[in-house]
């Protein structure tokens, strides 16, 4: 299918460009990244490459053409493929966008049910959605507003992992963690306490995580309801002829959407089935507090929780394989991160591994690759999730490793099967599942017409300080691109930072030479998990520094520290003392 290459919008303020001169030509064999054209904006020149890999079928607009921005100045497809003549658009209308390369606005152009050739039977639907997680719910509900029959197939409770054993009740445990770090401090603040003694009752504590989890497990199931989405409880059997079995029921569907989400993946090493040895599933639970915890990764999860146990009063101890906690993030974060939760109690060992679990006398002795022991009341193992493929057996799906492998339409290899989410395993977080679920579903209803861009995901690590990230790091754009500009900016002389007793970590942004595009914000400080999405935004819509930096940002803010690191990038920040000059 034929596919558009547009003159592209290189910046907020360009409203045309000129073709200097195609480097392909009609007929040519075209490869995705390669240099298809030279143009000219206001701004500069720039070499533009090819998004798809195909043929070059038509040149529409000749060397010298001034070309709106967006408009099609070519077409990319199979050999022999015949470009649709404009005006002899199928019947279809969203069929019609799809075949031009476009995507289908948000609002249909035609409802499901008003096109379906074939009246459902009463157990068939237009889409089963197998999974109520992120992903799932959303899929069933953007399926639902399309005009779709949709029925959704859930085990336990909607809202999957993020919201019943991960994100949220994790999130509402590190409020607690956030009150208790203000109490240490308020007698230097002038609030003098009657006393600074206090205890942690547990059972409260997981009463009032149960009840959070409770009250946002009901609007989901409330939302699906209100959208008038079938909801079946159970695991759901699926089979290659898009029938789902639960239980006694059997229903079908035209498209089927896999968001069968992730479960905790485990190491296989003597000792790690002993019941002191937690999952971050079990943990949550947990209505008494340890002496010592051993953290068996120092991911995500592992730091997270291990900052609340570590303000419960618990010794924490993290045990990382890689050379430093947060290993995916930027080196310079991380490692920030690190000394600041060192400086809280935490005690951190890297580049090291367990290699065998003893449990003698209530307690475990965890035996690491280096020879050393560390002996605490409680483990928890933290080294991540892989995908849940239950009741997914009898698939003979395309596979990557342990993951359904699925196009950038979140098809999977067999056609009307569609796998967003945790279980393709390509963005394991919430958010990035809620986009993947709302494409797979436009999808499934008007043909695979959106693609999942998921390149500026911003991702974020809830901790005091948080830490949060959008792009990529430091060490992946010089080897990239080779030579790169840093900007940076410490909240210690940022005002409200001050003001707060936050005045600690500092933002990175990391740009190209040649545009100032950007290629990666990293942010160790306070709000971090907020501003970063500025920085998703910002990135999302090709801002480059330069562009930026004609906003303005309000004061006093934490948001101020990210306006001056794009500003360090031209060497232009006010409140950073002057670089020396190399």
């Amino acid at each position: 299918m034929a596919v558009e290459v547009i003159m592209p919008k290189l910046g907020v303020d360009m409203q045309e460009g000129e073709i200097l001169s195609w480097k392909k030509q009609e007929g040519d064999t075209v490869q995705e990244g390669d240099i298809l054209l030279e143009i000219m904006s206001d701004k500069t020149n720039m070499e533009i490459e090819a998004e798809d890999s195909g043929v070059l079928l038509k040149i529409i607009h000749s060397d010298g053409d001034v070309v709106p921005v967006t408009q099609a100045i070519a077409y990319i497809g199979e050999p022999g493929e015949v470009v649709q003549e404009a005006g002899q658009s199928p019947a279809n209308p969203a069929q019609a966008l799809k075949e031009a390369g476009l995507e289908v606005p948000e609002k249909p152009v035609q409802q499901v049910a008003a096109v379906r050739e074939e009246a459902l039977a009463d157990d068939e639907y237009d889409i089963v959605v197998v999974g109520g997680g992120p992903a799932g719910y959303y899929a069933a509900i953007r399926g639902a507003q399309l005009g779709s029959k949709v029925a959704i197939v859930e085990k336990s409770e909607f809202g999957g992992t993020c919201l019943n054993k991960g994100c949220i009740p994790t999130k509402t445990y590190l409020k607690n963690a956030e009150i208790l770090d203000g109490l240490k401090i308020a007698a230097g603040r002038g609030i003098n306490l009657a006393s600074t003694n206090y205890t942690i009752d547990m059972d409260k504590t997981v009463d009032f995580k149960n009840q959070v989890v409770k009250t946002l497990t009901g609007g989901v199931r409330g939302l699906l309801k209100a959208n008038q989405v079938t909801i079946f409880n159970g695991l759901g059997q699926v089979n290659p002829d898009k029938s789902v079995v639960i239980g006694g029921d059997t229903i079908r569907g035209r498209k089927i959407i896999l968001a069968t989400g992730s479960k905790v993946s485990r190491l296989n090493i003597p000792g790690i089935n002993s019941p002191l040895v937690l999952t971050s599933d079990d943990i949550l639970d947990l209505r008494e507090i340890p002496k010592t915890l051993t953290v068996m990764g120092g991911g995500v999860v592992g730091v997270e929780l291990g900052l609340v146990y570590a303000s419960y009063g618990t010794e924490v101890t993290v045990i990382e394989m890689a050379d430093r906690i947060l290993p995916a993030m930027d080196k310079e974060v991380s490692l920030e991160l690190q000394k600041i939760l060192a400086k809280k109690g935490m005690v951190f060992k890297t580049s090291v591994g367990v290699s065998e679990i003893v449990e003698a006398n209530n307690q475990l002795t965890l035996k690491l690759s280096d020879g050393s022991e560390v002996v605490s009341e409680k483990a928890l193992l933290s080294i991540g999730r892989v995908p849940q493929l239950n009741g997914l057996e009898n698939l003979n799906l395309e596979m990557d490793g342990n993951r359904i492998k699925v196009n950038a339409y979140q098809e999977t290899s067999v056609p009307g099967i569609y796998a967003p989410g945790d279980v393709n395993g390509t963005k394991m977080l919430a958010h990035a599942a809620y986009r993947m679920g709302e494409i797979a579903a436009e999808n499934a209803v008007w043909g695979n017409v959106r693609k999942a861009h998921l390149d500026f995901t911003p991702a974020a690590v809830y901790t005091h300080p948080e830490v949060a990230m959008c792009g990529i790091t430091e060490e992946q754009a010089r080897k990239d691109y080779g030579n790169i500009l840093i900007g940076k900016s410490s909240f210690a002389g940022n005002g409200r930072a001050i003001a707060s007793n936050e005045a600690h970590g500092f933002v990175k942004v990391i740009a190209d030479t040649k545009y100032h595009e950007i290629l990666g914000v990293h942010i160790v400080g306070p709000a971090a998990a907020e501003m970063i999405n500025e920085a998703a935004t910002i990135m999302e819509n090709e801002l480059t520094v330069d562009e930026l930096l004609r906003s303005i940002h309000g004061h006093p803010t934490f948001s101020e520290v990210m306006y001056e690191a794009f500003a360090d990038v031209l060497d232009e920040a006010i409140h950073n003392p002057p670089k020396r000059k190399k």
